[in-house]
């Protein structure tokens, strides 16, 4: 097997994740070898990140032939900005390199698109579909029939219930807990920690547990405007699942006695 090169766009902290799992898959099977990076940035030109170099600018990949290209950009602030990087490229999705750490699982009836990264201990259990450029972090967790749209990004230790659809170019944070059949609207934020109980609409921000609304999400076009070349998204959602849900009803919680400070439920018994 002849190892294809692998240059990865960007110089930041993912694009060493994502360069990390193309040296272990390297060394795993011998599919591919890290060929090194390109970012814009002049100050990282001719800088060795984990043992490559950062080659030029975005402009080089084109000098490169039968490389596999991932593009490993987009943090919280600027998720949006892998989509404008692909487009960039202009390349072929057959040029991008979909990358899956040897130390992750993913069950043989999921499916991934181009350019998609999976770092380690990542679990995908039964038909899960990730489309293209998405970013797995570690230790998320993809239960049964989860459906990722392309440009997603899902942050360390996020947990997806059966059927959960993510919208194209969402970005759910380190942590969040979403409930099962539940839908992230296409780029909108969740915020860290947040349990996700209903749906979250397209573009905004949602944060806490449960997670409710808090403002527009920061992205680089106006709030009327619809996101240029979307791109296919996530399934068609049937209208009934995309109905408001009621509110389960409150759990009661035990009153603290203001003396004691002890929850009566765990007052010892008087014999």
């Amino acid at each position: 097997m002849t190892a294809r090169p692998v240059l990865v766009v960007g110089a930041g902290g993912f694009a060493r994740e994502a360069a990390e799992a193309v040296r272990a898959l390297q060394a795993h099977d011998g599919s591919v070898e890290l060929l090194g990076f390109v970012d814009d940035d002049p100050a990282q030109w001719g800088r060795q990140l984990v043992g490559a170099s950062v080659v030029g600018p975005l402009e080089d990949v084109a000098h490169y032939s039968d490389v596999g290209v991932v593009v490993a950009i987009g943090r919280p602030d600027a998720y949006a900005s892998r989509r404008e990087v692909v487009a960039r490229l202009g390349l072929d999705a057959q040029q991008y390199a979909t990358v899956v750490h040897p130390a992750a699982s993913v069950g043989s009836s999921c499916r991934l698109g181009h350019g998609t990264v999976v770092l380690a201990h990542v679990s995908m259990t039964a038909d899960v579909t990730v489309g293209e450029h998405v970013v797995v972090m570690p230790q998320v967790v993809l239960t049964h029939d989860v459906h990722i749209g392309d440009y997603a990004t899902l942050a360390s230790g996020v947990r997806l219930g059966g059927g959960v659809q993510v919208g194209t170019g969402a970005y759910v944070a380190s942590g969040v807990l979403v409930r099962e059949g539940r839908r992230i609207g296409p780029w909108s934020l969740v915020g860290m920690g947040s349990v996700v109980t209903t749906d979250v609409p397209g573009e905004r921000v949602w944060f806490g547990s449960p997670a409710r609304d808090v403002r527009r999400a920061p992205l680089p076009w106006a709030a009327a405007d619809a996101a240029p070349d979307e791109g296919p998204d996530v399934a068609a959602v049937p209208a009934a699942a995309l109905a408001p849900r009621p509110e389960p009803d409150p759990v009661p919680r035990p009153v603290l006695d203001p003396e004691s400070r002890v929850s009566p439920l765990h007052e010892k018994a008087t014999p």
